[in-house]
């Protein structure tokens, strides 16, 4: 499936340059950078939950920042 390299300039393109990909990527910040938990009976779960849906959201915030020549953040890069 994957004719196109993915790599920082792809991500960029996708979600920086194209206005559509720009409003996709605001929407998943907005939605899935959430803090711990810290009330209620399942608080720790849900701080799980809200820190594996942050990782994601910052290793595409993260590709950006590397093809616009910024340090890379301290996520680790699937190799497969």
């Amino acid at each position: 499936m994957r004719d196109v390299p993915v790599s920082p300039e792809l991500y960029r393109q996708v979600f920086e340059v194209d206005k559509r990909g720009a409003a996709i990527l605001e929407q998943l910040l907005t939605m899935f950078s959430k803090g711990a938990v810290t009330n209620g009976e399942n608080a720790v779960y849900k701080t799980y939950k809200n820190l594996g849906n942050q990782e994601v959201v910052q290793f595409i915030a993260g590709q950006i920042n590397i093809a616009n020549g910024a340090e890379p953040l301290p996520v680790e890069i699937p190799t497969d």
